[in-house]
């Protein structure tokens, strides 16, 4: 089903204003593929309204998330004071990005993105996101283990170590700051985590599982051991013929706090923030506060968790 022009724009508003909090005086870069055009315009149209230096870039899409743009994108996004970036492969740990953000420009990756998920996700209060953001940090950023627990068979704990849970509230109006759209969550990588988690919910390549499609991981001392799946086991063997065991890694815990996210839809980028679940992410964490530097990072969501810090139970956003 075609998404309607109007709705298109009125996320588009959301992003930029209330997200971006764009200003007549600043430059906007808008970063495209030829898969999300249509959703790219949309945003460039409304940055239009508000300033007059406005641009929309355009390339094929990549082979793989977190392959480098074009060096003349690369380039234009450090020169930016803001960027958005809806692109069929993410953008989110690139060089490009980190260096835009590192030379002040603020703005957001949508990897993935599509239309449905476009509007779906940025159909919220997104003050009201950062509140339960807010709420979350306060119930779990101190502690010094969060353990999660399910029906279906989940009993992992985290150890926080010395890292820092951080949060994606879609708030990207300070120079530098990074963001996810659809935003929504608070996360960690983890010093060390052992246990079991089973994902219900969405994981990649198999997007919204089926009932009973549950896949198991175990792990040990922040490593996975034991991956039920055949095709994500296959995924992680293949990065770790490249880096070894740090392919392995327990990379994150995420807890969702879009509380206008009401339905799982099989997209990991809107479906990890839903309110009310948990994800828990193998690979790379050296974006998000590890050092663990590999070539994947999968998230699988998991519904229903329960999730107890220092041993107390932690109640979690609804939607």
């Amino acid at each position: 089903m075609t998404t309607d022009d109007s709705e298109l724009r009125a996320a588009s508003e959301t992003a930029i204003f209330q997200c971006l909090d764009l200003q007549a005086d600043e430059s906007l870069l808008v970063v495209t593929d030829d898969k999300r055009e249509r959703i790219g315009e949309a945003l460039y149209e409304v940055g239009c309204d508000v300033t007059d230096d406005a641009s929309i870039v355009r390339y094929p899409p990549g082979s793989q998330h977190g392959e480098e743009p074009p060096a003349p994108v690369a380039a234009a996004m450090a020169e930016a004071d803001a960027f958005l970036a809806p692109t069929t492969k993410s953008l989110s740990h690139t060089r490009a990005r980190g260096n835009a953000c590192d030379e002040g420009a603020r703005g957001a990756t949508l990897p993935g993105i599509t239309e449905d998920v476009f509007v779906t996700g940025l159909d919220a209060d997104y003050d009201a996101i950062y509140d339960h953001s807010e709420a979350m940090l306060d119930a779990v950023g101190d502690a010094d283990e969060v353990r999660v627990t399910t029906e279906k068979g989940t009993d992992i704990t985290f150890v926080r170590g010395d890292r820092e849970w951080l949060a994606d509230t879609g708030d990207i109006s300070e120079s530098g700051s990074f963001s996810n759209l659809p935003a929504g969550e608070i996360f960690l990588s983890p010093e060390s985590a052992t246990g079991t988690y089973v994902v219900d919910g969405t994981m990649m390549p198999h997007g919204l599982l089926d009932d009973g499609q549950d896949l198991r991981f175990d792990v040990e001392d922040g490593y996975v051991t034991h991956i039920s799946d055949d095709d994500i086991r296959e995924q992680v063997e293949t990065a770790a013929e490249a880096v070894g065991q740090d392919a392995f890694n327990l990379a994150e815990i995420g807890i969702g706090t879009n509380v206008g996210v009401t339905d799982l839809v099989g997209s990991v980028l809107l479906d990890e923030k839903a309110a009310g679940t948990v994800h828990i992410a193998i690979g790379d964490d050296a974006g998000i506060g590890g050092d663990t530097d590999a070539p994947l990072h999968l998230d699988g969501i998991i519904r229903d968790p329960t999730v107890y810090a220092d041993g107390e139970e932690v109640e979690l956003p609804q939607p």
